[in-house]
């Protein structure tokens, strides 16, 4: 063990005992200050710390302050997911805050690098030579520079030419080129399909050697171009390199001189062996199929891309040369190749398009589902691409042990699993297609069925899909090395959290089952009442059937609220109590409004009214147009609509019901044969029942009552006929008309009243009541 780790360690463990730790040698400080730019003993240091850390005893936890104590922060239900989502919440924060630490920690020795720059300047011989290496280095870099471009304007005649032989050669390959988008002609038999598959053969044969001739006659001309861009090249590193040994005069100078020439050079010429793929300039000896616009936006960024691992290597070099430590070495290679990594995030976002196009199955296989999925698939080949490339950085700047092949496995198993996860969810998507789709017999025997599954089948593939994005993403986390099947198997937030969504998912699918398995109830009881000819058990069912319906579709959506709240952990006692005090107040607040609710409901269960009969109610006589839980709308015989709120109704004459009564009352003269006006009541009435249109509402004969009053003013003739519901207006028109002109030919007398005997007689106004009783109060067709 190290001299100096072994230093600091007794004395942190001479501060835990109490004692007070030895004082330290000038030796033991060079080899504690060695150790701190080691990162290999570091980390020991770092452990060693640990393990004493361990073993200390805890500190009494510090009394808190009075504000503190007052405060009482809301919290959730204990023991709930609610609750467990906050503690997890709060040591995940925990966690990202030291990952975030030590993400930082990675660039903390930039700082370093800044004090040791700081000394070398205030030092004045430091300074002198730092500043005259970089002048003679940067003086020598100039002159090299200058002298390439001249050669390169030398050389532009020579690539000129290569240019055009080589566009020479490939306008005489396309003379010779086979012909393009040429089909066999049709012919009916099975002979000449074969024939035309073969030609097509061939032909698709001829222009794939076709293209890779060309490809091979491009090749000649692309070395000899790059061959030619390599000259000045060659003349920049020497001229740089014997310009290190002759213009400078310090071993730093010359050191510097020879480390950016080097870095130059290999820069350039990777740059150029990338350059000849694509050669924006020159289309006739590109070796890659890209267009014009792809050629210059990829060597546009390959300028950017090959600059980095350059600096790396003059760092790495430099930083020996002016003895900067290691650890200030390292860190500003690790920020110059985060910024190279960047760079390429960059450039993946850039080109993902093209690579996605060119990435593309062929047109043949584009329909099959297979190769429909892949060319979906292909569209996000940019994501692993930036997680490849920033994973990478990260196991290279912290050293992760096995990281490589970690990122190797997770790329195999994050691939699998999308693929996997896709073909899944093809396989539950047409077995929920099958499960909603309703047989044609089913659909018959339970009509509207096949509506009602397709109300919910969008729903219902929402939550299919969520749920496989949820398995997803847990076997996703899983291959990348997290514990997430194990969180949630294990783990007391992943229990509840699956509990939670079988819960809710339990809950939802039983009110929805509740909910149709009601409304298919009441109306196959409607259904049934009309084929057994029990209308009016029908008419009273479908019209209390919206409030059934509100209600218990309030019901449902409370129990599944609260349930659905009490399983995240919200205390629904204090909601619920709030609720009965708010309902309570609520009532007693609008007690007429809840009085036309009951009253209404019962009016309605009760089967006291429907829609289209003709009552009376609230002293307003009138058909009934429309009916709901709170209100009556009557409209009159003058065309007025009345709407009469149920608590205002104390009594409802229905008209419209069984049967009523057409109330026969005459005044004839005292000397007038009652037997004889009886006859011509009974006759009349059997041919008025004889007709079509009246044979149908007439429902019993006429029934005499007898005389019920005889003075002065005449005798008062009392019969009855019972007839249809609704019927007794359009009877007693029909019938009254046909007496009219049967009396006036058989000469039936009518008393008529003096003037003087009504005022003498103490029932004249009852007399002149009865003379005007034969006319109906409610004309109603």
């Amino acid at each position: 063990m190290l001299l100096g780790l072994w230093v600091m360690a007794g004395s942190v463990a001479g501060y835990a005992a109490g004692t007070q730790p030895a004082a330290m040698t000038r030796e033991q400080a060079r080899q504690v200050l060695d150790v701190i730019n080691d990162p290999a003993k570091r980390a020991e240091f770092e452990n060693t710390l640990a393990a004493i850390a361990s073993q200390l005893p805890a500190a009494a936890p510090a009394p808190a302050p009075a504000a503190t104590v007052a405060a009482r922060p809301v919290s959730v239900q204990p023991d709930s997911l609610g609750s467990d989502i906050v503690q997890d919440a709060s040591s995940l924060r925990g966690k990202l805050i030291v990952q975030a630490q030590h993400f930082v920690a990675l660039f903390g020795d930039l700082v370093f690098v800044v004090h040791w720059t700081h000394t070398i300047f205030a030092d004045p011989d430091s300074r002198i030579i730092l500043l005259d290496a970089v002048g003679r280095a940067t003086l020598i870099l100039l002159l090299a520079l200058a002298a390439e471009h001249g050669f390169s304007l030398l050389l532009r005649r020579p690539l000129l030419k290569v240019t055009a032989r080589a566009m020479a050669t490939e306008q005489r390959l396309n003379l010779h080129a086979p012909p393009q988008g040429m089909s066999a002609p049709s012919t009916p038999d099975a002979a000449g399909s074969d024939d035309s598959a073969a030609r097509q053969t061939q032909q698709d044969d001829m222009q794939a050697q076709h293209a890779t001739l060309r490809l091979l006659a491009r090749v000649p001309y692309s070395l000899l171009h790059l061959l030619i861009k390599l000259l000045p090249v060659g003349l920049f590193f020497a001229l740089g390199t014997s310009f290190a040994y002759l213009l400078t005069t310090t071993q730093q100078a010359r050191a510097v001189t020879i480390t950016l020439t080097n870095a130059y050079v290999v820069a350039r010429v990777v740059y150029l062996l990338m350059e000849t793929l694509f050669v924006p300039r020159s289309p006739a000896i590109r070796l890659c199929s890209a267009s014009n616009q792809t050629a210059f936006m990829v060597t546009h960024w390959l300028n950017f891309l090959v600059a980095a691992p350059s600096v790396v290597v003059c760092l790495s070099t430099l930083g020996g040369v002016f003895d900067m430590p290691a650890r200030g070495t390292e860190a500003i290679i690790r920020s110059v190749v985060l910024v190279e990594h960047v760079l390429v995030a960059i450039f993946t976002w850039r080109v993902r398009t093209h690579v996605a196009t060119a990435l593309q199955p062929p047109a043949r296989l584009r329909a099959q589902p297979f190769w429909m999925f892949v060319g979906r698939l292909v569209h996000l080949w940019w994501v692993p691409a930036m997680f490849f490339n920033f994973a990478l950085w990260l196991i290279w700047a912290t050293h992760i042990s096995g990281g490589y092949a970690w990122i190797i496995r997770t790329v195999i198993l994050t691939t699998a699993v999308v693929i996997l996860s896709r073909v899944l969810s093809v396989v539950l998507y047409n077995l929920q297609n099958r499960l909603f789709h309703v047989s044609p017999a089913l659909e018959a025997r339970y009509p509207g069925l096949q509506a009602r599954m397709d109300y919910y089948y969008p729903v219902s593939r929402k939550i299919l899909s969520f749920l496989m994005f949820f398995a997803t993403a847990i076997v996703f986390l899983q291959a990348l090395g997290l514990p997430a099947i194990h969180f949630l198997v294990h783990g007391r937030l992943g229990q509840k959290l699956i509990g939670v969504i079988g819960s809710v998912l339990v809950a939802y699918t039983v009110a929805i089952f509740t909910w149709e398995a009601a409304n298919a109830a009441l109306q196959g009881q409607i259904t049934r009442f009309e084929n057994s000819s029990q209308t009016g058990r029908a008419s009273r069912l479908r019209t209390v059937l919206p409030i059934i319906k509100t209600v218990l579709l309030a019901l449902i959506i409370i129990i599944v609220a609260v349930t659905t709240l009490s399983q995240i952990g919200i205390n629904v006692a204090p909601l619920l109590t709030g609720a009965g005090i708010m309902g309570a107040a609520i009532a007693f607040g609008a007690q007429s409004l809840v009085k036309d609710f009951i009253t209404g409901f019962f009016m309605l269960v009760e089967n006291a009214i429907q829609v289209g009969d003709w009552v009376t109610a609230g002293g307003v006589a009138g058909t009934v147009e429309h009916l709901s839980i709170r209100t009556l709308r009557l409209r009159s015989i003058n065309g007025d609509l009345h709407i009469i709120p149920f608590s205002e109704v104390s009594s409802i004459a229905n008209t419209s019901r069984d049967y009523n009564l057409v109330v026969v009352d005459i005044m004839i003269d005292l000397g007038q044969d009652t037997q004889q006006l009886t006859t011509i009541l009974h006759e009349e009435l059997e041919e008025l029942r004889k007709e079509p249109r009246y044979t149908h509402l007439v429902l019993s004969d006429f029934k005499f009552l007898g005389i019920e009053q005889a003075d002065g003013n005449g005798a008062r003739f009392l019969g009855s006929i019972r007839t249809s519901p609704g019927a007794k207006w359009t009877v007693y028109r029909a019938y009254y008309s046909r007496l009219a002109v049967r009396m006036n030919r058989e000469g039936i007398k009518f008393p008529v009243p003096s003037f003087l005997n009504l005022l003498g007689n103490p029932d004249g106004d009852r007399g002149l009541q009865v003379a005007l009783a034969d006319r109906p109060r409610t004309p109603q067709a």
